[in-house]
């Protein structure tokens, strides 16, 4: 009976938790504005959407969830453009590939917008979209790979052979996607590269030696014949300016926003392993202690945690704690409702495992009916969390199981999990109650399993005889929770 008890509240935690993850996680991070013209030409005449993307601050880990879910939720709502609003000085190079990634995910037309400076990282990420913009007095380049420090207080001098290595990996990635994109590629290597220097022409842009970086102005001259910009497509003074010379006036423009919890996921699913640990072996010692406590609480709150991580990131909606809590509910009914029936058990594992694997998958919408398919090394980081959470949580289990028990803190859970309702007293004078009552097996003990005395199912085991379902048993000792019985023979 606690079981079913302790089930129950498990069932209205999650209950409450989910709801809590799809009404406060689910809010929008887009917010419709509508572009100036709308005032000649209202939006629902073109039918067009275009999204606007910040691109600020450092190029850091949290910026790729907010990148990731603002691409994702421009593809949901099959926008026609997507813009980025850059301002930054730059930042890691594995972040910036990262980002490049997602943003080769959006099939539409793409663009970025210098609100001031694009700088390093900001300079690759811009020539990963269709075309640049830049604002009056905003420059691009010096994008130049550095080592920093360990501490992140300084640039960390490098050798002649790394600082060639480097360069050349940052060169082959971004040249990559200006290749695709179009952008002239040596201006780009001048802006990576100190031995290029950049000549077009005839006329000396950068010489050797030195580092590629364009104003505005510069960015959009003309060479050649036929004539080219630079690399730069123009000079505006606004984004809503830059809409309507990409010929989407009257378009509605949708701004995606920072949430505040980028920071949040990023720390959650650095520890995303350590949370299913504990949440594990919570689950486990409330298995073990009498009614519903702080154990339970802790796992539970732990595997909360854990898909909030991956809803922050950008990777999977709460679909997935639905899909957990569906694992939990068949896996309860197999023990306490129905045991023996094992089909039930293993499908609610298994939901509960493809939840787990699923909630770091990085999907995108589909263009089409079906949805897309996620490639084999999609799976690989979730998979490696998963193996590292099931080692630490046997692991966990068995210090749990072999020293818990010895400790105050046994006697101290055991207690706080009562709540008043059952004290420890009261449940070893509920197993002397229990001794000597007969029973019948209701399902196969091997030599754990279930009997039913009376009204009442109890967890039971014997003392190592393997006993059928429906063989009628007698209590004859208590082991932990569990009560001791033996067959009774005719």
């Amino acid at each position: 009976m606690r079981y079913a008890a302790a089930v129950r509240i498990c069932f209205v935690l999650f209950a409450a938790l989910a709801s809590f993850v799809g009404e406060a996680f689910t809010a929008p991070v887009v917010t419709n504005t509508t572009n100036s013209a709308l005032a000649l030409a209202p939006a629902a005449t073109t039918g067009k959407k275009v999204f606007v993307l910040p691109i600020r601050d450092d190029i850091m880990p949290p910026l790729v969830y907010l990148v990731r879910r603002g691409v994702k939720a421009a593809m949901e709502a099959k926008a026609d453009l997507l813009i980025l609003d850059m301002e930054t000085n730059g930042g890691r190079v594995d972040t910036t590939r990262e980002i490049i990634a997602i943003l080769g995910e959006f099939k539409g037309e793409t663009a970025t917008y210098v609100n001031k400076d694009a700088f390093s990282a900001g300079a690759f990420i811009a020539v990963a979209t269709k075309k640049i913009y830049m604002a009056p007095e905003s420059v691009i380049g010096a994008a130049a790979p550095i080592m920093v420090s360990p501490g992140g207080d300084g640039v960390e001098k490098m050798t002649d052979t790394s600082e060639k290595k480097m360069t050349s990996a940052v060169k082959a990635m971004v040249r990559t996607v200006a290749e695709k994109n179009g952008h002239n590629i040596a201006v780009i290597e001048a802006m990576i590269d100190k031995t290029k220097g950049l000549t077009v022409e005839g006329t000396n842009i950068v010489k050797e030696g030195d580092i590629l970086t364009l104003t505005n102005t510069e960015a959009e001259k003309e060479y050649g014949n036929p004539p080219k910009r630079l690399l730069s497509s123009g000079t505006v003074k606004d984004i809503d300016e830059l809409i309507k010379i990409l010929g989407y006036a009257g378009a509605q423009r949708v701004d995606v926003k920072p949430t505040g919890m980028e920071q949040l996921g990023t720390w959650i699913n650095t520890i995303s392993p350590i949370l299913l640990i504990i949440g594990m072996v919570g689950i486990y010692i409330e298995m073990k202690t009498p009614g519903f406590g702080i154990a339970g609480i802790v796992g539970i709150a732990a595997f909360l945690i854990y898909f909030v991580g991956g809803f922050v990131a950008g990777l999977s909606g709460a679909e997935w704690v639905v899909v957990f809590i569906v694992g939990v509910v068949l896996v309860a009914v197999e023990l306490f409702v129905y045991p023996g029936t094992i089909i039930l058990g293993i499908s609610g594992a298994a939901l509960m495992i493809a939840a787990l694997i699923m909630a770091m998958v990085d999907l995108y919408p589909s263009p089409g009916v079906l949805p897309a398919l996620p490639t084999i090394d999609k799976f690989q980081l979730p998979m490696t969390n998963l193996a590292i959470a099931l080692l630490g949580g046997a692991v966990g289990v068995w210090l749990a199981s072999l020293l818990l028990p010895k400790t105050p803190m046994y006697r101290a859970i055991i207690s706080t999990s009562a709540s008043g309702v059952r004290t420890e007293v009261a449940l070893e004078a509920q197993k002397k109650s229990h001794l000597g009552q007969i029973g019948v097996s209701v399902s196969p003990l091997r030599p754990g399993g279930k009997a039913q005395f009376g009204e009442e199912i109890l967890d039971v085991m014997s003392q190592g005889d393997l006993i059928a379902s429906g063989v009628k048993v007698r209590i004859i000792g208590a082991s932990g929770a569990e009560a001791v019985v033996e067959e009774v023979r005719q």
